[in-house]
């Protein structure tokens, strides 16, 4: 059940964010990626306050249960961290899975 809720939420055009509402680091990773012109749909904040199971299935999937999990198409490149470290590259990488205007 997890996996395929996790599974719908991903396309190779799109970024999706998985977040808790009262995370700062999930808030600041919105941010940066509001930044961006974005084609409609290719940005997803799916907020999994409560849902433990999700973080639970993250823990196994991509080695760490932390918010937000950040996907770029349907490949997880981490946390606000990982996303920071990577700002430079983002233009070039969002143009390529076809998500900005």
């Amino acid at each position: 059940m997890v996996d395929s809720f996790v599974k719908s939420k991903l396309r190779d055009n799109k970024v999706t964010l998985f977040v808790k509402g009262s995370c700062p680091y999930c808030k600041n990773a919105i941010a940066l990626l509001k930044e961006f012109n974005f084609l409609p749909g290719c940005l997803e904040v799916v907020d999994i306050t409560g849902m433990d199971d999700i973080q639970d299935y993250f823990q196994k999937t991509t080695g760490q249960r932390t918010v937000p999990r950040v996907f770029i198409g349907t490949k997880c490149i981490g946390g606000f961290s990982d996303l920071q470290k990577m700002e430079q590259q983002l233009p070039t990488m969002l143009r390529q899975i076809g998500a900005l205007v």
